[in-house]
């Protein structure tokens, strides 16, 4: 069985689009709620809520998590950079686990995997850091061998391999096989160091096809193209679709 885990950041960037500069984050008027979001694919099935707290909050406030936690049925990936404070507001939150990603300011959305093979102390601190904690870490990479096996030299447990160049190749058919290709190498390469392998980025409801081939994956997280379907579907619809197509 695949999981899905359901990212609502960009529920929040459609509320932030209008509303990013009122007091309140919810309520009355200020809509979308991310949290909402969250507890409505849970309901749909999903199997964990991913939420991204960037340093420059365009999107996920850290209200939008605290509420989330107040009622959540599943359970919380954090998402959050190397930066001090963002490490040591993931270690306050206590989610269930955490991934960390690169931040680059000028990004619409996160592009590219963590350098872990070019950060290794700090990487080590911080996955030492939640580890300690009693928090999973995951590190959000390309299915790059180098990485793959700096991630498992810092003892890192888990690995989300970024599948934005799959998703990119996927109406180009040559392309699309020697980017599955490289992802099922990496997700080999992980497996055999003993990392837990997640995925995620671009996945949507075509190329989902061919991601679920990676079957040493063990969770995708998904949710660009759920909050596409969910303009025109619904959002339950959306996130119970998904999850189907991973498991068919």
């Amino acid at each position: 069985m695949i999981l899905l885990g359901v990212n609502v950041d960009h529920v929040a960037t459609l509320r932030q689009a209008r509303y990013r500069d009122e007091t309140n984050t919810h309520g009355g008027f200020v809509e979308p709620d991310p949290a909402a979001m969250a507890w409505l694919a849970e309901d749909a099935g999903a199997d964990g809520i991913t939420m991204h707290v960037r340093e420059d909050r365009r999107h996920v406030q850290v209200e939008d998590v605290q509420r989330y936690l107040e009622r959540k049925k599943t359970r919380l990936n954090l998402e959050v950079s190397l930066s001090p404070e963002m490490v040591d507001l993931a270690l306050s939150l206590k989610p269930e686990s955490v991934c960390l990603v690169p931040e680059n300011r000028k990004e619409v959305t996160t592009e590219g995997g963590l350098d872990v093979a070019g950060n290794l102390e700090r990487s080590r601190e911080v996955v030492r850091a939640f580890l300690d904690a009693g928090i999973p870490t995951s590190l959000f990479i390309d299915p790059d061998t180098s990485q793959l096996e700096a991630s498992a030299q810092i003892e890192s447990p888990w690995v989300e391999l970024h599948t934005g160049s799959f998703a990119r190749a996927w109406f180009e058919p040559e392309r699309r096989k020697k980017e599955l290709a490289t992802l099922r190498q990496g997700m080999d390469v992980g497996v055999s160091l003993g990392l837990r392998v997640n995925a995620g980025h671009g996945i949507n409801y075509e190329n989902v096809e061919g991601a679920k081939t990676l079957d040493g994956v063990y969770e995708y997280n998904i949710g660009h193209s759920i909050v596409c379907r969910a303009l025109s579907n619904g959002f339950a619809d959306a996130v119970q679709t998904m999850r189907r197509m991973l498991n068919e």
